[in-house]
């Protein structure tokens, strides 16, 4: 961090108390390995390229390998693709091996009879709708009500494309607004909301007590819950004086525990909101911050366009076996490679996995990437005494150049371990599609605790990976070290944590909630529906607006709440490291000092000093 601001107070500070913190690059075995390991992956890549067909992505392709409706094949009249099961396709699994596990066969048009007259005969006496069935088995098989159904979404786009881009921009520049004016409004905002929230609830408690009270004398009120048993009907239970009297206490209960926490933690969600607040303004400072999730997102589209692409000419080399005859239990239609199987073939579906894991690899670090160079950005504001002056020039780009120059092992260690997490997750997924028709009772608990443990454990690496990025970006130390004093750091102050985090999340949720809301309804209410009277469905651009500036914004305020999130370490080892003294000021903003009694004491050390020179040489005389 030294190498970092060469000029500021926090450098004075921290090459006097914490040498050790000096520039220097991190976990440099990770970053070696984590290069070498591109550049395999550009090699599997270029080996998919020259092995792979590109053909595959544009005709269905058979059981066989062979292509459906390509001129000069002997199926170029047969462009329709056959499975014999096409339920075995809904599952997401089936993108890991990119094949449907049930036959298929190109066919000129949608089957009118079975491959065994036998199971037909057997199966239409048990069933009359059997033929039925067995009608939606062919891929284009789609009715043409379907069919005018993407017709009429497909005309609706092209009427509304216009108004979908202006309530896009509209979202975007409300979402900037929204975040620039949480420093006016964050406080205020949260307390109506808590408050309406109070009030609703003892609305609530008034009402089930009424109803109590009204339905008490009436016969068969008094009739419990567990006597007249389960109901369909949820309208007999509220017949019953027992169920306003749970509802109410259920109430109470809920109101007191709001009001307890309020109480106790006022004094917390005062900092949590004063930490809004400086947010705000952190932001109004390095506006550009605001813009950095676009070289994430171009980031991530080139690793999944990669991965894509990769994965597509990477072909599986074995299918599953057909239901739909039972003259052959347990065959398995293969692949015949013509020539000889080669190597590439032969490991395919290793190949696959390692393209799978390198691409959770590369998102990670994508992910991670811009979560320490926004971290580096936001510290540089809090650790500038007096702000904005003494914040560093371009502090986005430097904290950016800063991440990949010191930092790359340090950040491509943590998404290494995210990676091998959502790696086993996604294995255990496969596996409990596998083992769906299993009548193993303790397999299915066991698999169900471990999909149950692994999401505990991702969400918890994703968080200690957002804190240890933090730390790294403020003392630049490496991964483990850095890791190590973020958990330590925030169990001293679990509470301040809790509330922070809850109050954070509530504010950015209403806001994504108004936001997407808002424009939804103003963009096609008072516009949109007046301007291009000819949509099919209404719902259709209105929902592509609702749900595009709910992304937009969720976008923005991932931004503000990295920056929430390293401020509030940042005020965290300030209130630890210094004391206020003229050599270990707080970096705080006034508004946080002011909640927490604190305050700078270099002002009257500064007057002592200039009495005491202005008496010396009355001393001398």
């Amino acid at each position: 961090f030294v190498g970092y601001f060469s000029t500021s107070p926090l450098t004075l500070y921290l090459r006097k108390y914490h040498p050790s913190c000096i520039a220097g690059c991190t976990d440099v075995l990770c970053c070696v390995i984590f290069v070498i390991v591109i550049l395999g992956y550009i090699v599997l890549g270029t080996v998919a390229w020259l092995h792979g067909d590109p053909r595959k992505v544009v005709y269905p392709t058979d059981s066989y390998g062979q292509f459906c409706g390509q001129q000069g094949t002997p199926n170029a009249n047969k462009a329709i693709l056959f499975y014999f099961n096409i339920l075995q396709c809904a599952n997401p699994t089936v993108l890991i091996n990119l094949q449907c596990p049930t036959t298929q066969l190109c066919v000129s048009k949608c089957p009118d009879r079975f491959a065994t007259y036998i199971d037909m005969q057997y199966n239409y006496r048990r069933n009359k709708s059997y033929w039925d069935y067995y009608k939606l088995f062919c891929k284009p098989g789609f009715n043409n009500p379907d069919k005018e159904v993407g017709v009429k979404i497909f005309e609706d786009y092209a009427s509304s494309w216009f108004w979908i881009l202006i309530g896009l921009v509209i979202s975007m520049l409300v979402s900037l607004i929204f975040i620039l004016l949480l420093r006016f409004t964050a406080g205020v905002l949260f307390w109506m909301v808590i408050f309406g929230v109070i009030a609703a609830v003892g609305y609530g408690i008034w009402h089930c007590y009424w109803e109590y009270s009204s339905l008490k004398g009436k016969p068969d009120s008094d009739i419990t819950i567990s006597d007249i048993g389960f109901q369909t009907d949820f309208r007999v239970y509220l017949q019953l004086s027992q169920t306003w009297l749970i509802f109410m206490i259920s109430l109470a209960v809920i109101e007191a525990i709001i009001i307890l926490v309020l109480i106790f933690l006022r004094n917390r969600v005062r900092i949590a909101i004063a930490l809004l607040k400086e947010g705000s303004k952190a932001i109004g400072c390095i506006m550009s911050t605001l813009f950095y999730p676009i070289i994430t997102f171009l980031l991530l589209a080139l690793c999944i366009a990669y991965w894509a692409v990769t994965a597509v000419r990477t072909n599986p080399t074995t299918f599953s076996q057909s239901n739909v005859t039972k003259l052959c239990p347990g065959s398995q239609c293969t692949f015949a490679f013509y020539g000889g199987e080669s190597l590439y073939h032969r490991y395919i579906f290793v190949l696959q996995l390692c393209n799978l894991l390198v691409f959770l690899w590369l998102v990670n670090f994508t992910i991670a990437l811009g979560q320490c160079t926004l971290a580096g950005a936001f510290a540089s504001y809090y650790w500038a005494l007096r702000k904005p002056a003494d914040i560093p020039p371009c502090p986005l780009a430097s904290s950016f150049g800063r991440a990949l120059r010191y930092h790359t092992g340090s950040l491509a260690f943590g998404a290494l371990i995210l990676s091998i997490v959502q790696f086993i997750r996604i294995i255990l997924e496969y596996l409990d599609h596998k083992l769906k028709g299993a009548h193993n009772a303790f397999t299915r608990f066991l698999l169900c605790c471990l999909k149950c443990c692994f999401w505990c454990l991702e969400h918890f690496i994703k968080f200690m990976n957002r804190n240890a990025y933090i730390m790294i970006s403020i003392y630049g130390k490496n991964f483990c070290a850095s890791a190590r004093d973020a958990f330590f750091l925030l169990m001293r102050n679990v509470m301040r944590v809790a509330v922070l985090d809850k109050v954070t999340d509530f504010l950015l949720f209403l806001g994504k909630l108004l936001i997407s809301g808002s424009v939804g309804e103003s963009t096609f209410s008072s516009v949109a529906y007046s301007q291009v009277p000819s949509l099919n469905y209404y719902w259709v651009p209105l929902l592509t607006v609702i749900f595009g500036s709910y992304m937009i914004a969720h976008g923005f305020f991932n931004v503000y709440a990295m920056c929430v999130d390293t401020l509030f370490l940042c005020f965290l080892l300030d209130l630890e490291k210094n004391d206020g003294s003229a050599t270990r000021p707080y970096y705080m903003g006034s508004s946080l000092r002011a909640i927490l009694n604190k305050k700078n004491k270099r002002p009257e050390e500064k007057k002592k000093r200039r009495k005491h020179k202005k008496e010396q040489p009355n001393k001398r005389h």
